[in-house]
């Protein structure tokens, strides 16, 4: 299934794309969708009941604002330098474990909104990423097949990322991760039975039209199921957590200098294969 929510930040009603690629309406189904929707195998099969009925309204798209797919979001891990293409364009050794680090969940805004260029910002840059979204409470789990087995669904997110503050200004990547709208989410949650294989995604982006990253989820250095299972060691994950993946080559802190960083009037537009596409507008803050 392919879950979204829609409506104006803040008041975003759940809804579903059917196979038809039809906008229907899942708000008289379930309240939203967040992570009790994805622990709750009774209330998931409502709404695969529902979507096969071919009963749920219909929703006009003209206009409706697309907001983040997940609501309530507990907590976002972020796993740094997980692609092999990637640790090498930034000069970087491949990581003996995985990095973690976090953003918080009010920097999730939806796959079309505005992104906020940070005051002072000289390097605002780009970040295509797989999202992970956990449906079962995950701790101490004990291999990778544990890991996928507790995964409702995947997401594309932008990993936006001002590296500066990330690098540059002390202490952890934190506060080069954690500005306003620096985590667009969606377009949809796509659950774990429609993508076969993780591993086997396309990632794109694109900056003013033109395609800076073209990669592939085979690029990992620790796959989708290892970092679920690596991350739950160290954390519980709950029903409703997010894990950003990491991003592929092609970042502008990769480029010759001068690097092309963001700036106010940019456009980024980027995608997964099987889990749609995003395009965001840059402006100062």
């Amino acid at each position: 299934m392919k879950l979204l929510r829609v409506g104006t930040a803040g008041t975003e009603r759940p809804a579903l794309l059917d196979s038809e690629g039809v906008l229907r309406d899942l708000s008289g189904v379930v309240p939203d969708v967040d992570g009790a929707l994805l622990a709750d195998d009774v209330a998931l099969g409502r709404v695969r009941a529902a979507a096969e009925s071919g009963e749920l309204p219909a929703l006009d798209a003209t206009g409706l604002r697309i907001g983040p797919p997940l609501a309530r979001i507990g907590k976002i891990v972020c796993i740094g330098l997980n692609y092999h293409d990637h640790a090498r364009e930034t000069g970087a050794e491949p990581p003996a474990e995985p990095v973690v680090f976090f953003k918080a969940a009010d920097t999730v805004v939806g796959p079309y909104d505005t992104v906020l260029v940070p005051r002072r910002s000289v390097k605002t840059d780009w970040e295509v990423e797989l999202a992970v979204v956990i449906g079962r409470t995950a701790r101490y789990l004990e291999s990778a097949q544990d890991g996928l087995a507790h995964v409702a669904g995947y997401a594309v997110a932008h990993d936006v990322s001002e590296r500066e503050f990330q690098i540059e200004r002390g202490g952890t990547w934190d506060k080069g991760k954690n500005c306003e709208t620096f985590n667009p989410l969606g377009p949809w949650l796509v659950t774990a039975d429609e993508v076969a294989d993780p591993q086997d995604l396309s990632l794109k982006l694109w900056v003013n039209g033109e395609l800076k990253q073209d990669g592939t989820t085979a690029e990992q250095i620790f796959p989708v199921g290892e970092v679920v299972r690596y991350v739950s060691q160290f954390m519980t994950l709950y029903p409703g957590d997010v894990i950003n993946t990491g991003t592929p080559a092609g970042v502008a802190m990769g480029e010759p200098e001068p690097k092309p960083y963001l700036r106010a009037g940019d456009v980024v537009e980027l995608e997964i294969e099987g889990l749609g596409r995003q395009r965001q507008s840059f402006k100062d803050a």
